[in-house]
């Protein structure tokens, strides 16, 4: 290990050189005017600080970008690619530094933090080997067969900017990243401030493995700073965050005509059905609801439950809840890990009081553990909730469900969609086709049948983000990487053009093409 939990006077003990160095992936147009701290949740104390980069950074960040775009698009995808199966052995390679980043600046359990080494490395193999493939010139059907040959071609947008939040910090900084510099793009990524560190360290293995540094650059600093210049400059915006800041950068997006994808808040819903297996349900709905301390955007706040199983459910989900580790360890022996801030701390915790003083029941948790650690919040399980409370359509993102009851289908279907998001949500039956034509009427961009959002997660071939509030676009399959080209049409007319031939008069013209309409109309293949 290369972090331990404390040492004797209370600070986190970091071994030097885990940090070090890692500025210097930071972008400068200079010396950096201002710093930031950044702190270690567990104990929550400063363990490192950063550049607080300005406008000048931002405008340095997309001269560089530009420097080293048109360099690394003229490279074949192959190459490219290379690049990216080298990365994937580099991740693996380096896991447990990149763990102890993880878990040193958000936070989180040590399992929860693997999930993103395992991400990472999934998406940069799984892009550099179908990247060629996504993006090859196609063939698509002429106007007139025979006559005209028309293909369509894929050119990178430029320069991607990109956004990304503290509850990921690897992920979400690179896994966005990596198709779009595959497609032959640069990036300019702004990280999250208090998870800066995890996307220094990430763009360092990239370096490593190949990539130019021109063409990923990072400016670290704060959103209401760099934001702005940040959007204005890009030729395409990756966004990951909560909806109300997504909101804002989608209007700056719109106002310079900036093509934007955005994965945003969800409240997502579980069903448990009458004929679902308890013990497989429980399990997989306590990683869905408190993986993370809950602080994903696809883990599960709202649990629907059968009337015929709802008791046997909640005891045992109760019971196993109770079961959990807290702690600030850096083995996989723990369960839930920290919130990453005071103020994360304050929002869940004014949601849980708000709750019960309007009448909700804590079947379990329901405070803050100190003791533990500054930011640490007790896995929580709240029943009676109802409109009049904070929590009951709002994210919460921390360690809390709400449990109801349903009989009839229609009912559980309707309360599952009566909400402003549409992210993610989880079934649970043991009769698959039910599940699957329960799914279709959710209405969320994923939904994961006896799993509570890694299935559908992890199916990197498959397009993942939200519908209503929960976001614009997808990410994963061949969505996550054409979103951020160009499509070009090329028709070729090989002979006779688009209008009569010499000397045929416009009327007769008009009446031969009439007919031949007709007549492809019923040619299969010609429609």
């Amino acid at each position: 290990m290369t972090v331990s939990e404390t040492t004797a006077d209370g600070e986190i003990d970091v071994e030097p050189d885990l940090l070090s160095g890692l500025e210097s992936y930071v972008t400068l147009s200079g010396a950096p005017e201002e710093h930031f701290d950044v702190e270690a949740p567990y104990r929550g104390v400063v363990i490192g600080e950063l550049p607080a980069c300005d406008e000048a950074d931002i405008e340095v960040a997309f001269d560089r970008a530009e420097q080293g775009q048109k360099a690394w698009e003229d490279r074949t995808v192959e190459e490219r690619a290379e690049v990216f199966k080298r990365y994937h052995d580099l991740v693996i390679d380096n896991a447990e530094e990149l763990l102890d980043i993880v878990q040193l600046e958000s936070g989180k359990a040590r399992k929860h933090a693997y999930e993103e080494v395992l991400d990472v490395a999934m998406t940069a193999r799984h892009y550099a080997y179908r990247a060629e493939g996504y993006l090859e010139t196609e063939q698509r059907e002429g106007a007139l067969p025979g006559l005209t040959e028309t293909e369509v071609n894929h050119h990178p947008v430029g320069i991607v900017g990109m956004i990304s939040p503290w509850n990921y910090p690897l992920s979400l900084a690179v896994s966005d990243a990596i198709p779009a510099l595959l497609a032959g793009n640069s990036v300019v990524l702004k990280p999250a401030e208090q998870t800066s560190y995890t996307a220094l360290k990430a763009v360092e293995l990239l370096q490593e493995a190949g990539l130019p540094r021109d063409v990923f650059q990072v400016v670290t600093g704060f959103g209401p700073t760099l934001g702005e210049p940040l959007v204005a400059n890009s030729d395409y915006v990756c966004f990951t965050g909560s909806s109300a800041t997504g909101r804002i950068v989608a209007s700056q997006a719109g106002e310079h005509l900036t093509k934007c994808s955005m994965e945003l808040g969800g409240k997502n819903p579980g069903i448990v059905c009458s004929d679902a297996d308890i013990d497989r349900a429980v399990e997989g709905l306590i990683r869905g609801c408190f993986t993370n301390a809950g602080q994903l955007c696809i883990s599960l706040e709202r649990l629907y439950v059968h009337e015929d199983v709802h008791g046997q459910f909640v005891e045992a989900f109760v019971d196993a809840i109770e079961d959990l580790q807290l702690g600030t360890g850096y083995e996989y022996d723990v369960d839930v890990g920290s919130l990453i801030s005071e103020e994360q701390l304050e929002k869940v915790t004014e949601h849980v009081e708000d709750a019960k003083a309007n009448g909700a029941t804590v079947l379990t948790g329901g405070t803050g553990r100190p003791d533990i650690g500054p930011y640490f919040y007790e896995p929580t399980v709240l029943t009676d909730v109802d409109e009049s409370m904070a929590l009951c359509a709002n994210e919460t993102f921390g360690p809390v469900v709400s449990i109801y009851e349903w009989s009839e289908e229609d009912d559980v279907i309707e309360r599952a969609n009566d909400s402003d998001y549409g992210l993610n949500a989880s079934i649970w039956t043991e009769d698959l086709d039910y599940g699957r034509e329960l799914a279709k009427q959710i209405e969320t961009g994923t939904v994961n049948v006896n799993e509570g959002y890694a299935a559908a997660w992890a199916s990197l071939d498959a397009p993942m983000g939200g519908m209503k509030n929960s976001g614009i676009g997808r990410r994963h399959g061949d969505e996550g990487i054409m979103k951020y080209t160009e499509s070009q049409t090329v028709a070729v007319q090989k002979r006779m053009g688009m209008t009569a031939p010499p000397g045929v008069p416009y009327w007769l013209y008009a009446k031969l093409m009439n007919k031949t309409l007709k007549f492809q109309r019923r040619i299969p293949g010609m429609r």
